[in-house]
């Protein structure tokens, strides 16, 4: 197993097993192999001697996916990794808390897909994190996601070749800049312009944030500190939370966000002084 993880990943959940993700890491890798002028497989963390790349830090409840599956991209853009070698608290993860909290699945121009950690490690639900810092419910669990991922694929691959002779030409159907473009543009138009908080004011649905008292929520289930919660355990995929324009005291800038029920259930906690 990989080890030599550097942050303090609590592990008490145990390890995620691979097994029930199999069928659709299959079909990624099917996907490659059938396409593979425009879709590659990233290295998985232990690579055919054994080796471990120590470089990345994954969560020790991913261990097992890791060995198996590193990530993907199209076209070198679009990509869905789980071996991320580089952290950081800016751009999108201005609101979020300690990064043993969450770990980034995509990253984009100030924009980021998230998979949210609990208190003893367990994963949880997906976010994507846009410009506004708004999370935006992008899947129930990791699994989820990468079906969600996998649909988006299957359909952006499905058309790539037509789209790009409509709106390039036929002559464009072989250039390198222009498939990377429309794959990027289709990628965006399937999965990441909803998650990622592109969709018109009018189309959003949005979770409200209640204080703290008029949530349905234990109160002594969550984080001390905690200033409001939103409850998105009913809400639809895509339903987001917009914390920067929540009526609640003080200045959002010294908030951060905590997660309970897998994930599902989101905590606006006051950082302390």
């Amino acid at each position: 197993m990989p080890s030599g993880t550097t942050l303090p990943w609590p592990d008490a959940a145990g390890v995620l097993p691979v097994e029930p993700l199999r069928p659709v890491l299959e079909r990624l890798a099917s996907l490659a192999l059938r396409h593979p002028e425009d879709v590659s497989l990233l290295p998985t963390r232990v690579d055919d001697d054994g080796e471990v790349d120590e470089s990345t830090d994954p969560p020790p409840s991913l261990e097992q996916v890791v060995e198996e599956f590193g990530g993907i991209t199209v076209r070198g853009r679009a990509g869905l990794t789980l071996l991320v070698d580089e952290r950081t608290d800016l751009g999108p993860y201005t609101l979020l808390g300690a990064p043993t909290t969450y770990y980034p699945l995509h990253e984009g121009e100030d924009v980021a897909v998230v998979l949210t950690i609990g208190e003893d490690g367990a994963p949880g639900a997906v976010y994507g994190i846009g410009e506004d810092l708004a999370p935006t419910l992008a899947a129930r669990d990791l699994g989820a996601f990468l079906e969600r991922y996998a649909e988006a694929l299957t359909a952006t691959l499905d058309a790539l070749d037509a789209e790009i002779a409509r709106t390039r030409g036929a002559d464009a159907v072989a250039d390198d800049h222009a498939r990377a473009d429309v794959a990027a543009e289709l990628m965006d138009a399937h999965l990441f312009r909803t998650i990622l908080g592109a969709l018109p004011e009018a189309e959003r649905i949005t979770v409200p944030v209640h204080a703290v008292g008029a949530a349905d929520i234990a109160e002594e289930h969550l984080p001390e500190g905690t200033l409001a919660v939103a409850d998105l355990r009913d809400a639809p995929l895509d339903a987001s939370v917009a914390v920067m324009d929540a009526d609640l005291p003080g200045d959002p800038v010294y908030f951060h966000l905590a997660w309970d029920h897998a994930g599902q259930v989101i905590a606006v906690v006051a950082e302390e002084d």
